[in-house]
């Protein structure tokens, strides 16, 4: 069942820092497609953009002061996505040149076995896996990699991208968000089918779309996208001649490459790699440029090092023994 939070239950200093985050995030947007160009954000990669464009202060009040959707409860905090990969990519020996920014490295979680602070989830995650099929360890190393972590290793159900609109546990892009609340079959379909938010044709109502990108910050739903969106990119890349295996970690590793770049730049990728201009491009948005800058100093080309990244990433993150019992 989708967990709703009820407005009454934030409280004031958790609205206030909720309302500032989305208006900071609104002008880095801005000024991160300013730099960039239409075509150089995160966004422009072929996904469906969502009529109205993507959630922004405005509607965000209007969710707060009327609707009981799911809000945030505790402050944003900023994820580093990353990428998967699969048999006959050579990891590189060393690591890259350096890491994305955060404020503090968390600690490991899973390390044990199981999900640690994150049992929370464990019902989520179990329900997903037994309706998609993807394992539930996958799924909790895609979360792992995708949301912000407390120190302790604990996901943050409000983690947000300042370079774009991705939010949530599993970091969903809007506009990728409401093409799966429009896909026919998934678990967001259902819930936009029951709560009135489709028109005839299966499109989300744009007066629907505030409430509908607020549920990225729910917990069940956010996971039960992820597995939905990981079922779909693996049905692709397999249709598309991509050899994924069957172990979790190969699993895993293919459905947050799909995850990640999105099922078009994926078999692109494990087909013999992303052209320079796409790879710039990409890695500018998940490091920043000055970062960007020096890794494309060191490899000598956009594709090389946006690649070194990725596996770097993966090496290190996507690691689904960590949360298998």
């Amino acid at each position: 069942m989708i967990g709703r939070i009820e407005i009454e239950r934030l409280r004031p200093e958790q609205k206030a820092d909720l309302i500032y985050t989305q208006a900071r995030n609104d002008l880095s947007s801005r000024l991160w497609r300013a730099a960039l160009g239409d075509g150089g954000t995160p966004e422009a990669s072929g996904e469906l953009a969502p009529s109205g464009g993507g959630p922004n202060l405005e509607s965000l009040l209007a969710v707060l002061t009327q609707q009981p959707a799911a809000a945030p409860r505790q402050p944003v905090a900023t994820a580093s996505p990353g990428l998967g990969r699969l048999e006959g990519l050579t990891l590189p020996n060393t690591e890259p040149t350096a890491a994305p920014a955060t404020e503090a490295e968390p600690q490991e979680v899973g390390r044990a076995g199981g999900l640690g602070p994150n049992a929370q989830h464990q019902g989520s995650l179990e329900r997903a896996a037994a309706r998609t099929g993807i394992p539930t360890a996958a799924l909790a190393a895609i979360v792992d990699a995708e949301a912000a972590k407390g120190r302790d290793g604990s996901w943050k159900l409000y983690s947000r991208n300042p370079r774009s609109s991705a939010a949530g546990l599993g970091q969903f892009l809007a506009g990728t968000w409401v093409g799966e609340a429009q896909r026919s079959g998934t678990w967001l379909n259902q819930v936009a089918k029951n709560r009135g938010w489709l028109n005839e044709s299966g499109r989300v109502e744009k007066g629907a779309q505030a409430e509908l990108l607020a549920l990225r910050y729910d917990g069940e739903t956010s996971i039960h996208a992820i597995a939905d969106y990981a079922k779909g990119n693996l049905d692709r890349l397999r249709k598309a001649g991509v050899d994924i295996g069957g172990g979790v970690a190969k699993v895993a590793q293919a459905a947050y490459l799909g995850h990640h770049l999105g099922a078009g730049d994926a078999v692109k990728f494990l087909k013999g790699g992303l052209d320079n201009g796409r790879a710039a491009t990409l890695l500018r948005a998940q490091v920043g440029a000055a970062s960007a800058n020096a890794r494309l100093a060191q490899a000598g080309n956009a594709t090389t090092a946006h690649r070194q990244w990725l596996l770097g990433f993966v090496e290190r993150h996507i690691r689904p023994e960590r949360f298998q019992a």
